[in-house]
Formats: C-alpha cells, sequence, structure tokens
C-alpha cells in the first residue's frame, strides 16, 4: 500500500520519521540515517490445536484476527503427523497474518495506546523477550483487549504471539527503537507520541 499523493502517513511513522530516527542516530552514533533500526513487519500467530475438531471456531478466529489487523489472516496447517497431540499432516493448526507498512504502523499504534492500557492490571511488557537477533516477541492472554472484538460474539478466548521484526540484528538497539516508538516495558514510565 504505497503512499499516494497527499495521502496522509500513520501518526506513528511520522513520529518515527521526525523523531525517533536521529534520537536513535545520536545514541548509537550511526553514521547514516539509512544504518537506524527501523520496524519491518509484525507478525501475529495464533495457535489452536482444537481447530481440526472445530472448523467453526477456526473461522471466527479468522475474522477475529481480520478485525483486529485490517487484513486477511491465514489458516496454517501441521508440517507433519504428531500421534501423540493426534495431529495428522495438513489439519489446520493455527491462524497467521504478517502486517507490513501502514497497517503494521497502525496495529502498532492501537496495541500500544488503546489496547495494553485494556489489560488488567498491566505493569508493562518483560524487557527479556528479544531472541538476540533484534526481534521481540510478546504474548497477548486474550483477543478482548482489542476494541475490535465484540465481546457478545466471542465463542472462545484465545491468546497471540505478536512478533516485532526489526532491520537491526541487536538487542539493545531493537529495545531503543521499541522504548522510542512507547511500548510500555515494565519499571519504565513510558514514551508519549506526539499527535
Amino acid at each position: 500500500m504505497a503512499h499516494e499523493k497527499g495521502a496522509e502517513r500513520p501518526r506513528l511513522q511520522r513520529f518515527y520519521e521526525e523523531t525517533v530516527r536521529g534520537k536513535l542516530q545520536e545514541q548509537f552514533g550511526f553514521s547514516t540515517p539509512m544504518r537506524v533500526p527501523r520496524l519491518e513487519k509484525i507478525t501475529i500467530n495464533v495457535g489452536l490445536g482444537e481447530a481440526s475438531k472445530n472448523p467453526k471456531l477456526l473461522e471466527k478466529v479468522v475474522g477475529e484476527i481480520g478485525a483486529i489487523t485490517g487484513q486477511k489472516a491465514v489458516v496454517t496447517k501441521a508440517k507433519k503427523a504428531i500421534s501423540n497431540f493426534g495431529l495428522r499432516e495438513g489439519v489446520p493448526v493455527g491462524v497467521t497474518v504478517t502486517l507490513r507498512r501502514d497497517r503494521m504502523w497502525e496495529f502498532l499504534d492501537r496495541l500500544v495506546n488503546v489496547a495494553m492500557p485494556r489489560i488488567r492490571d498491566f505493569r508493562g511488557v518483560p524487557t527479556r523477550s528479544f531472541d538476540g537477533r533484534g526481534n521481540y516477541t510478546m504474548g497477548v492472554k486474550e483477543q478482548l483487549i482489542f476494541p475490535e472484538i465484540d465481546y457478545d460474539k466471542v465463542e472462545k478466548i484465545h491468546g497471540m504471539d505478536i512478533t516485532f521484526v526489526t532491520t537491526t540484528n541487536r538487542d539493545d538497539e531493537a529495545l531503543a527503537l521499541l522504548r522510542e516508538l512507547g511500548m510500555p516495558f515494565r519499571g519504565e514510565s513510558p514514551v508519549q507520541v506526539a499527535a
């Protein structure tokens, strides 16, 4: 989804370009703005072990993830059979969606500023969830934190894993990037993003 002339860029993307990029370049001493880490994509995964027994549930989750992200979700299937789990190859086991560009920025903005404040007893996300290559994964226990989900139409409460893929391969740079974009890490006061 390329920007048309006059089309408004997402608020968080403008904030990154106007404020965050310069801060990170100064903080880490990058010689060029192209070296500054940026968000590449966000992937959302929902594992549904009982999807093979309940196809209606799978359909419902695809709809919910589509409503949350604004993009059609893809059904993931088992790559190999595992008899202990009663799993056959090719059986649906979950739902995934990959967000890039505008949808990615808009989802992150809604996640940090609308959904996370709705989590009961929320104290921030842990800083230990980096993978050693500059990517961050967090779990959400229930889809009800997103305002797009109608509580009365929910068939089953499920969680999801959200992975933030950055262009850096260092966790400290990725942590600084996500912190500047407003990610509420545990024990820190969140950064205020200008409107």
